[in-house]
């Protein structure tokens, strides 16, 4: 049997993460967190949830509220800018939640951040349950610690829940090419890539951490737009719509 697939009541469901960035919540609105694309984005992952075939976490940035260039301009020491942005994470977390909880979909923002007045804390063998029971887990406020990514974050909580693959949703992008596609109009997008040409040749997807993180725990990774309507499902089920490393 396949690692990635677990076993309940009698069917087989696919376990996987979906990494979203911060700044697709904002949309073109201008504000940190636009409701509209919040929904929009909450109906994109029901529908991969409606299938029934897979158990999904979510993990999303925090770069629409707080940036480290914001406090390096400012002066600010690392470590409590980076506790700022774990914070903005987890107010992230808490709007997808509340969209998602509105289209009827069962949901739980659990926090590497002890804020129980708003969240539960992360428990690994508590996510996994939740998970089990068919609920949508959001995990908020990074790894806990700083100096690590969202990407680390995805990486770390995938390899700890047993999920065999993350779903890099970018916000306009839709693979990974050898130069800006945005830059060069020869930029030549792969289809398929491994976690070692990643870390050799320094193509930005996700930080070396994260990368590192993936390769030695065998998590594969699909890059792919999220701005197209279905895409989230059509990543989630397999179809040839970006890049996808092993």
């Amino acid at each position: 049997m396949c690692p990635n697939f677990f076993k309940r009541g009698g069917d087989m469901k696919k376990r996987l993460i979906i990494k979203l960035s911060g700044e697709s919540l904002s949309g073109d609105s201008g504000r940190s967190i636009d409701p509209y694309r919040v929904k929009d984005i909450a109906l994109e992952i029901k529908e991969a949830h409606d299938l029934g075939s897979f158990e999904i976490g979510v993990i999303v940035g925090g770069g629409n509220i707080w940036r480290g260039k914001t406090a390096s301009e400012m002066g600010m020491e690392r470590s409590s800018a980076d506790y700022m942005g774990m914070i903005a994470t987890i107010m992230n977390a808490l709007a997808l939640q509340n969209a998602l909880e509105a289209l009827g979909v069962e949901t739980r923002t659990m926090t590497s951040l002890n804020i129980p007045q708003v969240a539960e804390p992360y428990i690994r063998r508590k996510a996994i349950s939740n998970l089990e029971k068919g609920m949508i887990v959001i995990f908020g406020g990074g790894t806990g610690n700083p100096y690590f990514s969202t990407d680390t974050t995805s990486a770390l909580r995938a390899a700890e829940i047993g999920a065999k693959t993350i779903l890099m949703a970018k916000n306009g992008i839709d693979g990974v090419y050898d130069k800006d596609p945005n830059k060069h109009d020869d930029a030549k997008r792969f289809t398929e890539l491994t976690h070692s040409d990643i870390l050799e040749n320094g193509l930005e997807v996700m930080d070396s951490t994260a990368a590192a993180l993936c390769k030695d725990n065998q998590i594969e990774i699909v890059v792919f737009d999220m701005n197209i309507k279905g895409n989230i499902k059509r990543a989630a089920l397999g179809e040839n719509i970006g890049t996808i490393i092993r």
